[in-house]
């Protein structure tokens, strides 16, 4: 029980932005500050480890990944490979109640504050919930669970550089975004619901990356 209180907290601290990209995780710190012992701590931070919130480090302990860590590009380029192809086959097989359920999802992400002042900079966790789940659901039209497993993988994979992204340029136009992915699924068009999802994606890398995405 402690193991896990522990690890809920300093994964919600993670994602909130307590500790910095870069920034070293020394499990005698946690361990005071938290009043629970090294043992605790430590199988606390493999599992943080196992999310991809943290790095273990040979020699040098644990530490939060950085900005210009190699693998964020990396599942960037994955999600860009799978996921607009995912988009296709949900357009192509989505029934109608596919698409009541891909308006339900859009609506309440719409409605979703990304920021609220409680929870630090980063965007908030309802609003990562809202998101994933539109995201998630529209590609679930596709009806193959292994195309969606992988989406999921790769999803959590990439969650805490999707909250760094959103820090790094607040003034996107998020809503604009979905709208359009929303708009180009139900209407049928393959070709431009996976071109708004691929320039989605590259935004997103490009803001982490602090580049200019470019043109796509």
């Amino acid at each position: 029980m402690l193991s896990e209180q522990v690890y809920t907290r300093l994964r919600d601290a993670i994602m909130r932005g307590d500790h910095a990209p870069g920034a070293a995780l020394k499990p005698q710190d946690l361990a005071k500050e938290h009043g629970v012992s090294l043992a605790v701590v430590r199988e606390a931070l493999v599992r943080v480890v196992g999310d991809g919130l943290a790095d273990r480090l040979p020699n040098r302990g644990f530490a939060v990944p950085a900005f210009s860590d190699r693998r964020w590009q990396e599942i960037t380029e994955a999600r860009r490979t799978i996921e607009p192809l995912v988009l296709r086959l949900s357009v192509e097989r989505g029934d109608l109640d596919w698409e009541a359920r891909v308006r339900a999802a859009h609506h309440r992400l719409s409605r979703t504050p990304p920021f609220v002042p409680e929870e630090g900079e980063y965007i908030s966790a309802a609003w990562s919930e809202a998101h994933r789940v539109f995201h998630r659901t529209l590609l679930d039209g596709c009806g193959n669970p292994v195309l969606l497993e992988t989406f999921d993988r790769m999803w959590t994979a990439s969650e805490l550089a999707r909250r760094w992204a959103a820090h790094r340029a607040p003034s996107r136009d998020h809503l604009a975004e979905h709208r359009l992915l929303e708009e180009t699924a139900l209407a049928r068009d393959a070709d431009a619901a996976a071109e708004a999802l691929t320039r989605h994606l590259t935004l997103t890398a490009a803001a982490l990356a602090g580049k200019s995405p470019g043109p796509t």
